[in-house]
């Protein structure tokens, strides 16, 4: 009797990259992960690790890859010599992250021509990313057509928001026209992380209210009420919301018409400004928290005003969220400043007592790769600290979307 394909390849496809792991999701074990970066250009590198029998050496390809075409295909070979190329009968299906479903998708969803269709047809609303993640899946496709594609979409945890949290207030005919409304993102690790939380309280997902803070370069805050995202703090694109690496995140809309008429600066150079001009960067010249916690150490004014404004802006959603949950079971740290930066959740919950939080500051020294506690045992609310794995959630998706077709047919 032949064994049922367990095996899911995840892609991430970005402008000029790919990311990509390979997963058994019947014995949970995570078999090769790699990045394939600067696609496109003379320096093109290609970082591939197999993660089977305990490990094995990391092996790099560097020189030019023209395209995604070109970058799949070598990753394909880079499996293929580990025993697990994309021809392998094991693998049971592809999983894509696809950054903007709209309202359209609310769950995974097996991708056929008129799903492409609909992700072509929200470029316009995310038009840095969903052309990259469409590239992929064609791609993808063109080499496995036989085999399930799926994709997995950031907006479709928060397509729960209600209406009162979901729109703006702005008329209605030009909203809908437009398909102006706030859609969030980072919905796969949102899903996750609140998952995970409430299994470290011991709790159905459905019995708790969490508050998910995911910090990295780009970061938002969700709103979890039993399992389900209520609020979310990105709106129409990835820009509103918390400051960010590069990012300004919440701006008087305003700002954008002075800047036209007085800085006579076109809608483009504005986008660039608040995209890759602002947040951090904007503040202080630096991105990177690790950076900026040095500085501050050697008494560095600019990058103190920037931290404090991260951190000030950071406390402004807890307490909105609070005010959105009423009962908080949980503040959840997650991401790359939020795993790894202590003075980030120590200074985000001081001065909070009053509702319940506090960190304990041994708890938050330690450095792990597992979820954990860091708020005292006396704190009404739980604080946390768990590492997301958007990877892993895109591969259970994927996986059991299929199972539950196959369960349908049966």
């Amino acid at each position: 009797m032949t064994a049922t394909p367990s095996r899911v390849l995840v892609l991430n496809s970005g402008s000029s990259s790919l990311k990509y792991q390979l997963l058994d999701m019947e014995s949970g074990v995570r078999l090769a992960v790699g990045l394939v970066e600067r696609i496109g250009e003379e320096t093109s590198r290609l970082k591939h690790t197999p993660l089977t029998a305990g490990g094995g050496e990391a092996r790099e390809v560097n020189g030019p890859i023209a395209d995604h075409d070109t970058a799949l295909k070598a990753v394909a070979g880079e499996l293929a010599r580990d025993g697990m190329g994309l021809d392998s009968p094991e693998l049971a299906a592809i999983g894509h992250r696809v950054v903007h479903g709209g309202m359209f998708f609310t769950e995974p969803t097996v991708i056929d021509d008129a799903v492409l269709a609909e992700i072509e047809r929200l470029i316009p609303v995310a038009p840095l990313h969903n052309p990259a993640n469409l590239t992929g899946v064609r791609t993808a496709m063109s080499l496995r057509p036989d085999l399930p594609q799926v994709a997995v979409f950031d907006t479709a945890f928060h397509t729960t928001m209600p209406e009162p949290a979901a729109r703006y207030a702005i008329d209605v005919k030009t909203a809908d026209e437009h398909r102006i409304r706030r859609y969030g993102f980072h919905g796969t690790s949102h899903a996750y992380v609140s998952r995970k939380a409430a299994e470290l309280l011991g709790k159905a997902p459905e019995e708790v209210n969490v508050i998910v803070l995911h910090l990295g370069n780009g970061a938002s805050a969700s709103a979890v009420r039993g399992g389900r995202c209520v609020d979310t703090s990105m709106g129409l694109t990835p820009l509103e919301g918390l400051v960010m690496g590069t990012r300004s995140g919440d701006v008087d809309p305003a700002v954008i018409f002075h800047l036209m008429r007085v800085g006579n600066m076109s809608a483009d150079e504005i986008d660039v400004l608040l995209n890759q001009k602002s947040g951090l960067v904007g503040l202080c010249g630096d991105n990177d928290m690790r950076e900026i916690r040095r500085r501050i150490d050697e008494d560095d004014e600019e990058a103190r005003l920037a931290f404090d404004i991260y951190i000030h802006r950071l406390k402004k959603y807890i307490g909105a969220y609070y005010a959105v949950l009423g009962r908080v079971d949980a503040v959840v740290f997650t991401a790359g400043v939020g795993e790894n930066a202590a003075p980030v959740r120590e200074a985000a919950v001081a001065g909070l007592e009053e509702l319940g939080l506090a960190v304990d500051g041994e708890l938050n020294s330690v450095r792990s790769d597992e979820p954990r506690l860091i708020s005292p045992e006396y704190a009404r609310v739980a604080v946390a600290v768990v590492p997301t794995d958007e990877e892993l959630e895109i591969a259970r998706q994927t996986y059991a979307l299929l199972h539950d077709s196959a369960s349908r047919n049966d």
